[in-house]
């Protein structure tokens, strides 16, 4: 079990009822910004786990046992919920590689075409997620080859987001929210090794936030 895993269990938790993790914090009688991207590393650059009591707050406040956050914790594709299966969707599927091809994205940053798979999800409150397969190991240690993302286009995007952002050149490029202005919009890479990267908005076609990865 690694840190990560246990937030991106939070924000899935978050995204499985429709709500951001602030709200979600709100929803369980915690302070808003418990869940944060900032609160998630001290000050001495330290990660920061959600207590016992939040995770247990939290499951309270959704309905959700335990072995459904653990099934979230290891990447699980479906979640259980009062000891109830709940019912998932087929939701649209492609390589990240593939997806700055033409033809799988219409001009609103939805998934078109016939060109994709498909996979089964628990029920998400965005009816146009989809997801892609990572491939290599250019977002290592984050994501690995073979990891599957789930994307949402209308979840809102906040700074320290892990987003999935298409240039309008066809780029399409998995890295982290750094900072957005009026005029730019600054992603950090996913691997230490990679650069970070500065664009002029007009540059980007549009940006959609990942809620989770299946791993």
């Amino acid at each position: 079990m690694r840190h990560d895993d246990i937030w991106r269990a939070v924000d899935a938790l978050a995204a499985e009822h429709g709500l951001s993790p602030s709200g979600l914090a709100r929803k369980a009688g915690l302070d808003p910004t418990a869940f944060n991207p900032s609160k998630r590393v001290g000050a001495d650059g330290r990660a920061r786990w959600p207590s016992t009591e939040s995770v247990a707050k939290i499951l309270a406040a959704t309905g959700t046992d335990m072995d459904s956050f653990a099934s979230l914790v290891t990447g699980a594709p479906t979640l259980n919920s009062g000891g109830r299966t709940m019912q998932g969707r087929r939701i649209p599927l492609i390589g990240l590689a593939q997806a700055g091809g033409d033809g799988y994205f219409g001009d609103g940053g939805y998934p078109v075409g016939g060109g994709w798979d498909e996979i089964s999800t628990p029920e998400l409150s965005d009816p146009n997620a989809y997801a892609l397969e990572i491939s290599g190991d250019s977002m290592e240690p984050v994501f690995r080859d073979g990891d599957v993302i789930i994307v949402s286009p209308n979840s809102p995007v906040r700074r320290g987001d892990r987003v999935v952002v298409r240039t309008v050149k066809g780029e399409v490029m998995a890295k982290e929210l750094l900072r957005q202005s009026a005029r730019r919009i600054e992603l950090a890479s996913l691997n230490p090794a990679h650069p970070n990267y500065s664009f002029d908005l007009g540059e980007i076609a549009w940006i959609h936030r990942i809620l989770w990865a299946s791993q």
